[in-house]
């Protein structure tokens, strides 16, 4: 069992892994998956499928066009679920995690304004492109706009990306290590500072009660120091 915790260099193996087994059919799965809301970030299959195509493991000429179906049919698949359901999709629980009443609101303004220009940043904005392209189902954007602006975005993006990650495995591979690395120093400094944290607590928790003990007993000291005034002068009169 592997000790050391989950990072982008974990991430990325796992899905190679998978990939490898299923090839194909899991590149376009795992990039379906992305596209309908699973929090996937679609570069990682792509890099994935990139880099097992430098290996010769997969044809990039084929895990090429698979990643584009892929990242296109859950595009689709959005579009049409917001388009025949309308604005029933809200009150979904799980559309709710994505697609609050407040952002369909300012998507569909956006979408009034511009609507192709919305669809193309949509694409590439992580977290917004399944509420944005549900909406877009939803306030009945002429389905070829919406088609050309997420094909044409796509057809920029998924080569690129693909591309870098074939010619650039190695360099990748280490930046993924060196990510790795960092996360480990990253998890250390957290810790001293959680000490630290820690330490000040203590020493201001501390500091808190001393003073709360030094104002419960000054009434009592001030009572003796009056006491102590009252039967002096006594004393010396009696003298």
């Amino acid at each position: 069992m592997r000790s050391h915790p989950v990072g982008p260099e974990d991430a990325v193996e796992a899905l190679q892994e998978f990939v490898d087994n299923s090839t194909y059919l899991g590149i376009f799965a795992v990039l379906l998956l992305g596209s309908l809301g699973v929090p996937i970030p679609e570069e990682m299959p792509i890099i994935a499928a990139a880099v097992l195509s430098h290996e010769g493991i997969v044809r990039w000429w084929l895990a090429l066009p698979v990643c584009l179906l892929g990242v296109l049919s859950g595009d689709m698949v959005l579009y049409w679920v917001g388009r025949h359901w309308g604005e029933q999709v809200l009150n979904w629980r799980l559309v709710r995690l994505v697609l609050s009443p407040a952002r369909s609101q300012w998507l569909k303004a956006a979408y009034r304004r511009h609507a192709l220009k919305t669809v193309v940043t949509a694409r590439h904005v992580m977290g917004l492109r399944a509420a944005a392209f549900l909406t877009a189902g939803s306030a009945s954007v002429p389905f070829w706009k919406f088609v050309v602006a997420d094909a044409g975005a796509a057809v920029l993006g998924v080569p690129l990306a693909f591309g870098l990650a074939y010619f650039f495995t190695d360099q990748i591979k280490a930046i993924m290590a060196d990510v790795h690395r960092a996360e480990r120093w990253l998890g250390l400094a957290g810790l001293l500072a959680l000490a630290a944290m820690l330490v000040v607590g203590v020493w201001r928790w501390h500091r808190r009660v001393g003073k709360e003990r030094l104002d419960r007993n000054r009434p009592f000291a001030a009572a003796l120091s009056a006491r102590d005034g009252d039967v002096s002068p006594g004393r010396r009169t009696s003298e």
